[in-house]
């Protein structure tokens, strides 16, 4: 439980000021950033939750929710479940395919999140909600219905190549370097090994 002075480090506090300068946070969500900030200060939480316009517990709401979840905890979470612990590589495989179009055994023009949240389970055998990946999305600014259809490589592991790119954006090993190649069109993906050994140095 935070009860004293905050302490962020300086990608802690660039996290959160970024929270409340993006247009596409909710309000709401970037106020819990700025409690978090003005704490970090060294504002008193008395005079923290004036500037919020919240009452005092409820400062010690949100800095006890960001000392346990950091980022994840300020967000608005369902009272109906639990949040979904999803595995960076299975959150690549799903953003991956969502960015090509359904495969043709499926029969869709195009994504859904129940049947991405179902062909998950069919095809990996682990359970996601719909809710999951539509959240997934719009963390990510994807709009399956809108963006249509690409034009993507014929490889059957595509998909696999392309998620364990999207991995390590999502989660970047220590220390590691990512560079994007702009390919040209027609150009094959790299071997999964070769790519991500190029990509980690």
């Amino acid at each position: 439980m935070l009860t004293g002075s905050v302490e962020l480090s300086t990608g802690e506090e660039a996290e959160l000021r970024a929270l409340t300068n993006s247009r596409d946070v909710p309000a709401q969500v970037a106020t819990r950033a700025r409690i978090v900030l003005w704490c970090a200060e060294g504002k008193r939480k008395k005079e923290v939750a004036v500037l919020a316009g919240v009452s005092r517990p409820t400062v010690d709401l949100w800095l006890q929710r960001y000392a346990a979840d950091g980022i994840a905890g300020l967000l608005d979470q369902s009272h109906a479940a639990p949040r979904e612990q999803v595995p960076v590589r299975l959150r690549g495989r799903i953003l991956a395919l969502t960015l090509a179009s359904p495969p043709d055994e499926t029969g869709l023009s195009h994504w859904s999140s129940r049947e991405m949240a179902a062909y998950i389970k069919r095809t990996e055998g682990v359970a996601v909600s719909h809710n999951y990946v539509a959240k997934l999305w719009r963390d990510n600014g994807l709009r399956p219905r809108r963006q249509g259809t690409f034009k993507v490589s014929k490889d059957p592991e595509f998909a696999d190549k392309v998620a364990d790119i999207v991995a390590l954006y999502l989660e970047p090993p220590g220390g590691a370097v990512v560079l994007c190649v702009d390919e040209k069109t027609q150009v094959q993906a790299l071997d999964r090994t070769s790519l991500s050994s190029g990509l980690c140095k």
